[in-house]
């Protein structure tokens, strides 16, 4: 890994202008590229030095989804997660954008009565199970989905156990001004190192408050994850326990079919991975002390996990060979009829380093 592009996640050196968003993954079909995916790409280390980047890595972004392990740090440092006695499965749950599968909704309904609550207590919404099997099974058998099919059910279930052994309000817990997303505010603040109460904000899928932060600020937030070394103990200690469950339990974090639980299998616990939407996607690195964050321009989930897979390869952290790695590093794309038509790659200027 070359750390000689090392400049400030949290402005720009002297001279420096990043291109905005240069082309990162293309689509082929047949001998040409279809399509192309303009995407904006960081790698930041524990001291907020940029050692990777492509585009402007200092634009503000809506993390989305990926951020989850940051917004699940109150469950720790609140003292709610030893008050309910909740283990890894549920912190990695607490973290997790999943499918839907039994294996997920049953342990979050546990998890909701295990505080005193059930799932009409979460605010998340509904919709139906991401996972297609699931899914299928809901509907032949004449059922509906439920709040704990959301993919961010786990999330709420942490929101709502910090406000319940706090002693808060439950209702409307996903109000910007109410005391569990303040603190959650507080606490990515500190990680990215950047003041967001004037932040943009809008609402997202699941309802709470999802705040503009720079690519560079998410990036640097995940290789504190990463390497907690510089964090106050008591944070620190819960960085690492959310980083001990998302690594043990790739499954929960995401699941059947998902492109992060994929990766994280074929790689073990040197990369721990998490999508969000409208191309966002954020790694933590552990071994390195690094994170790692990508935004597609045009929000293509697609080209989201092939640039970050493209990234971590050129760290290094990946291994040699493997049918299911390589599907995951150049995906296939297939007609109706099954046959491959072309792939989703990245461009030479992702795998010829950083952009000037």
């Amino acid at each position: 890994m070359s750390d000689e592009s090392h400049s400030s996640c949290c402005g720009h050196e002297a001279g420096h202008k990043p291109d905005d968003a240069p082309v990162l993954v293309e689509v082929t079909r047949g001998g040409m590229v279809e399509s192309r995916h303009h995407a904006v790409a960081c790698v930041v280390d524990a001291e907020g030095r940029v050692v990777r980047h492509w585009g402007d890595f200092e634009r503000p972004v809506y993390a989305r989804s990926a951020i989850k392990s940051l917004q699940a740090l109150p469950l720790i440092e609140t003292g709610a997660a030893d008050a309910f006695e909740l283990g890894d499965e549920e912190l990695a749950l607490a973290c997790a954008s999943h499918a839907g599968e039994p294996v997920h909704t049953a342990r979050v309904a546990a998890w909701l009565e295990r505080i005193g609550l059930g799932p009409s207590d979460l605010e998340c919404g509904v919709h139906l199970p991401y996972d297609e099997e699931t899914a299928h099974d809901l509907l032949r058998r004449g059922e509906g989905p439920r709040p704990v099919h959301n993919n961010c059910s786990g999330k709420h279930a942490g929101m709502l156990t910090t406000a319940v052994h706090r002693g808060e309000p439950t209702r409307g817990y996903i109000r910007r001004d109410h005391p569990v997303q303040q603190r959650i505010l507080g606490v990515l603040e500190q990680m990215t190192g950047h003041p967001l109460e004037g932040a943009p904000w809008g609402h997202d899928g699941c309802g709470i408050p999802t705040i503009a932060i720079p690519l560079g600020g998410i990036a640097f937030a995940m290789a504190r994850i990463a390497d907690p070394s510089g964090l106050p103990d008591r944070r620190a200690e819960a960085a690492t326990r959310l980083r001990r469950a998302w690594s043990a339990h790739p499954h929960l974090v995401g699941g059947r079919g998902s492109y992060d639980t994929g990766l994280m299998k074929a790689a073990g616990s040197r990369v721990l991975l998490k999508v969000g939407a409208e191309g966002v996607m954020c790694a933590v690195v552990p071994e390195l002390g690094l994170g790692a964050a990508v935004k597609v321009e045009d929000g293509a989930g697609r080209a989201a996990g092939v640039a970050m897979a493209a990234i971590l390869g050129e760290l290094g952290v990946l291994p040699d060979a493997g049918e299911d790695l390589a599907a995951l590093l150049r995906p296939p794309l297939a007609n109706r009829a099954g046959l491959r038509v072309g792939e989703v790659r990245p461009s030479d200027v992702l795998a010829g380093g950083p952009a000037a």
